[in-house]
């Protein structure tokens, strides 16, 4: 009996098997009660029990060399793919489908359009990272090589586009055995980064997608909260935390807004390909609090340099910003004559208590310089800021410091420690100090210095830029826009 009949013995639920001439041998006894006693009688009544014997041993020895072979052959495939036509692997990562680019066409434009993105050749592996993954446990998984993962990493023009990976990551790569032929990385929405072999070495270039900008509106009242609002006008949690963003040097988000307060945004959408793929920057945008009116557009000048201006070309950035944390409570207020709450005795609160739960990001308000981080009486946890000759700001309660030192700068917004209960405090919270000259301040009302505006040599840029900005949050606020919204 041959290999091939014992192991379709074992595996086919049928009565009858192939009996190498063409025929069919019937193995097992069936009784006319439709209940089988294989178990008693023997399953092969062709066999003697030598045989039978026989039979159990060949393949005892036969299934773990047919379970090696067919591993074998599993690993054979995955390594060694056929060649798969150019036509078939001519689409880039995602549409949209472009013409398949020969091999030996040159990759060594920097940045180039979409329409010019070439096919990978040969066999294709799609690697996608998981948790705990690195290009060395992609390339030994999938039997690449290392050395040529090691020459793809060293290309100077590569950087972190393929050094760091995290899970979820997707990379193309196109092979011969275990050779690596190209690669193939999304950077993000619209560059892909592509790398070639040229010989025995190996060229990177990068390419740009063609996306389209939509501009959409939406406007907005408050209501019960500013997110609310935003939910009720269809603009994301994002969204609503880019505009508070814009203004947070003019308003104080936790405590200033109220019922009856008004946004309008302007803001682009990201398009390829007929899909929207996320929300872009906020272009223009109004805040009505408390019925004083505050009004912003991005300019990008023409040395690069982008921010949001008011329609007199001040900057909306102030030195300073109000809250050095996002959105939570104001649980003190600066008050002179405070009963403190735990020594319970008059003492004058000289700065704002922000309740937060514990590991919230605080940043620093101002650009400074660290003069102080340690532990400091009641405050717990501290770090002081200097900002200038003048100036200075305190950060009291916080749990742990972020990666900043004495001596060391900071740049405003920089998370520089996270809020906590150290001290003598009764909840997690951040307690925020202002000074000038040394003499406390609140910091909720104080005057900020502004930044700078725009600059006198682009004054008629930003106007002719800005124009129909303006003119578009004037149609929203009177509720005749024309821009396009969802």
């Amino acid at each position: 009996m041959s290999l091939k009949t014992i192991v379709l013995t074992l595996m086919l639920p049928a009565r009858t098997v192939p009996d190498g001439r063409g025929g069919e041998a019937n193995l097992l006894k069936t009784y006319s009660t439709g209940v089988r006693h294989d178990y008693k009688e023997g399953a092969v009544s062709l066999l003697g029990k030598r045989r039978r014997q026989a039979l159990m041993f060949v393949v005892g020895l036969a299934l773990p060399l047919v379970a090696v072979a067919l591993l074998y052959v599993g690993r054979a495939q995955t390594f060694q793919a056929p060649a798969i036509p150019a036509e078939v692997l001519a689409s880039p990562i995602g549409p949209p489908v472009v013409p398949a680019v020969e091999p030996e066409q040159s990759l060594t434009d920097p940045v180039a359009s979409e329409s010019s993105i070439p096919a990978l050749p040969g066999a294709v592996l799609e690697l996608r990272v998981g948790r705990g993954d690195t290009l060395e446990t992609l390339f030994k998984r999938n039997g690449l090589s290392i050395g040529d993962l090691a020459d793809l990493v060293a290309l100077p023009d590569v950087g972190r586009g393929l050094k760091l990976v995290k899970p979820g990551d997707r990379l193309e790569i196109a092979h011969d055995g275990d050779q690596v032929l190209a690669l193939r990385r999304e950077l993000d929405d619209v560059h892909v980064l592509t790398i070639a072999r040229k010989g025995s070495k190996f060229e990177a270039s990068t390419f740009e997608r063609e996306i389209e900008l939509r501009p959409i509106g939406a406007h907005g009242a408050v209501r019960s909260s500013l997110f609310e609002a935003g939910v009720q006008a269809g603009v994301s949690d994002k969204l609503v935390m880019d505009l508070a963003g814009i203004f947070e040097w003019d308003i104080d988000f936790i405590q200033d807004v109220r019922d009856g307060d008004q946004f309008t945004v302007l803001y682009e959408e990201i398009w390829r390909d007929g899909i929207k793929l996320r929300n872009g920057e906020i272009v223009a945008a109004e805040f009505v609090n408390q019925g004083k009116t505050y009004r912003a557009a991005r300019y990008r000048d023409p040395n690069g340099r982008s921010n949001y201006y008011t329609p007199d070309g001040h900057s909306l950035r102030k030195a300073f910003i109000r809250a050095p944390l996002n959105f939570t409570r104001i649980s003190s207020n600066f008050d002179p004559s405070r009963r403190h709450p735990i020594l319970n005795t008059i003492r004058a609160h000289q700065g704002v208590d922000y309740a937060a739960p514990v590991g919230t990001p605080i940043r620093a308000a101002g650009d400074g310089k660290v003069v102080f981080r340690g532990v400091q009486g009641g405050y717990g946890n501290v770090i002081i800021l200097q900002h200038g000759s003048n100036i200075s700001t305190l950060y009291g309660h916080m749990s742990k410091f972020a990666n900043v030192r004495v001596g060391g700068r900071v740049a405003q917004g920089e998370v520089i420690g996270y809020v906590g209960q150290s001290g003598l405090a009764t909840g997690p919270h951040l307690h925020y100090e202002y000074r000038v000259n040394g003499v406390h301040r609140n910091p909720r009302t104080v005057s900020l210095p502004p930044a700078d505006p725009v600059p006198p040599q682009f004054q008629d840029d930003f106007r002719s830029t800005t124009a129909t900005l303006w003119r578009q949050l004037d149609l929203y606020s009177n509720g005749t826009s024309t821009v396009a919204a969802d």
